[in-house]
């Protein structure tokens, strides 16, 4: 596990970067980024490609929920290079997965290109959700430490931080 850290900002005005080593190696990661049922294990809505298909200009929507009113966000494929790097919009945001083989496993980078008044939000929520995907399950209130610890080292460079959406806690 790595902290989350503040990168060169992205065209939000911002980028958080995170870090994990998982044991498997990249192909095998790489399906935990791109098979929908193996992403709901561990990213935080569902990930539907439209196509079935991981391929550059492929539209992805992100139901939070199977409700008819749930909220919904939409996004686009915008690069594939399998097993080592997978790059889509999610709603306003870009995320960025590099994978790179290390010691029989994968070493993960994640990148998330946000606005600044949602840094520490989004690295807590990346936080939690990178421990599932490494196998571990979080306690269920380790958000909310996570999000206290970011917003303090977040803040002084990025100014206020923005809880979770209504709704969301």
């Amino acid at each position: 596990m790595s902290d989350a850290t503040l990168t060169t900002p992205g065209p939000q005005g911002a980028a958080v970067r995170l870090e994990r080593v998982l044991p498997d190696p990249p192909d095998v990661v790489w399906q935990a980024l791109t098979e929908r049922e193996q992403l709901k294990a561990w990213f935080p809505c569902d990930v539907i490609v439209a196509g079935g298909v991981w391929e550059p200009g492929a539209a992805i929507s992100f139901p939070f929920g199977p409700e008819p009113d749930a909220l919904t966000l939409t996004g686009e494929v915008l690069e594939v290079r399998e097993p080592e790097l997978l790059a889509f919009t999610w709603a306003e945001e870009t995320l960025r997965f590099e994978l790179t083989p290390r010691d029989g496993g994968t070493h993960l980078v994640l990148i998330d290109e946000l606005r600044p008044g949602i840094a520490a939000r989004n690295a807590a929520g990346w936080e939690v959700c990178l421990d599932r995907l490494a196998g571990r399950a979080p306690a269920d209130d380790a958000w909310r430490g996570l999000f206290e610890r970011y917003t303090a080292a977040f803040a002084p460079t990025l100014g206020a931080q923005e809880g979770p959406p209504a709704g969301m806690a």
